[in-house]
């Protein structure tokens, strides 16, 4: 089965890079084997995209931004890959919200989009986002927008997938100055303030002279530099060319510099002890011992008769060599 699916999505049919990405999101542990045999033939077709992390709070127009931004990439020759991670439930299922708002570049032949859940992983992205990565960059996607679910703080993880990251804010919305404080914002690459039109056109640039004077304050990105501000709007196409500009010419200067091979490289390093951890506790409560113990200790926690910390010990000693 992998080889077939594999041979279609390399031909860059997308209904076989869906059926891919399903396998791979797959919880079934019938799916696992042929899921990392597929992922595996792919890797030496992957890294070949820009892959770009597009995140922000809940209606600071992400959807919107990267429908223009998708169909003018595509417009230039790209091929645009779109994975929206939905904060669907953690037993599956995804929100297709993201999709519907992306109605132009939904229908382009050159575009694929594909919504997935969190699945109740933390940190923005699905749990199984870095292999549909190589999944579409084999399918011969050369840019990828990685769109977070917009949780705030905790995005961090958008920072190992991504060659760059765009945090979109709205002035108005407590984000500005107090957005300095944020973990988030120390992931970004390039700051963008969205809905720049109408009444919101005037203090959109108000509030972009002060986010240009306090991302001073925040420490250097490990290249060195420290967020561009810029401002657009989706809905007048006005900043979206300075846009592709500026990620252009951040990637580029990047990748000269030799930095985008190295942070790559740091993901996998990081990206390998992820999968490590999951594996870990996946064994963990799998094993039919712990199975067998795990709701009454839950029971005598909760009635009091063990305390959190012994009852999690008591189930560990089951694994431990």
């Amino acid at each position: 089965m992998s080889t077939d699916l594999y041979t279609a999505l390399r031909t860059g049919d997308r209904s076989a890079l869906a059926r891919a990405i399903t396998l791979v999101e797959s919880t079934r542990g019938e799916d696992s084997g042929a899921a990392r045999e597929l992922v595996r033939m792919c890797l030496p077709h992957s890294g070949i995209s820009q892959r770009i992390g597009v995140t922000g709070i809940p209606g600071a127009g992400k959807s919107t931004l990267i429908d223009v931004l998708g169909m003018h990439l595509v417009e230039q020759g790209h091929r645009v890959a779109v994975l929206a991670v939905d904060p669907s439930s953690v037993r599956g299922g995804s929100i297709l919200g993201d999709k519907t708002r992306m109605e132009r570049l939904s229908q382009h032949p050159q575009a694929f989009i594909r919504p997935s859940p969190t699945g109740g992983t933390l940190g923005g992205v699905g749990r199984r986002t870095r292999e549909t990565i190589v999944l579409c960059e084999a399918a011969g996607y050369d840019r990828l927008l990685i769109e977070t679910v917009g949780i705030g703080q905790s995005e961090l993880a958008i920072d190992r997938i991504t060659d760059i990251n765009l945090l979109l804010m709205i002035a108005g919305a407590g984000d500005e100055l107090q957005g300095i404080k944020r973990g988030i914002m120390e992931a970004a690459d390039i700051l963008v303030l969205t809905k720049s039109d109408g009444e919101n056109g005037m203090r959109n640039r108000r509030t972009a002279g002060e986010l240009r004077q306090a991302v001073q304050l925040l420490p250097a990105r490990d290249h060195g530099g420290r967020p561009e501000v810029l401002l657009c709007s989706a809905l007048e196409n006005h900043g979206i060319a300075e846009l592709i500009n500026a990620i252009s010419e951040f990637t580029e200067r990047m990748r000269s510099t030799g930095f985008t091979e190295m942070r790559r490289h740091e993901q996998d390093r990081w990206w390998m002890r992820s999968t490590i951890e999951e594996r870990l506790i996946t064994g963990f409560y799998s094993d039919p011992r712990v199975q067998a113990m795990l709701a009454d200790l839950e029971n005598s926690v909760v009635s009091g008769t063990h305390s959190p910390f012994d009852a999690a010990e008591e189930l560990l000693k089951i694994v431990r060599p």
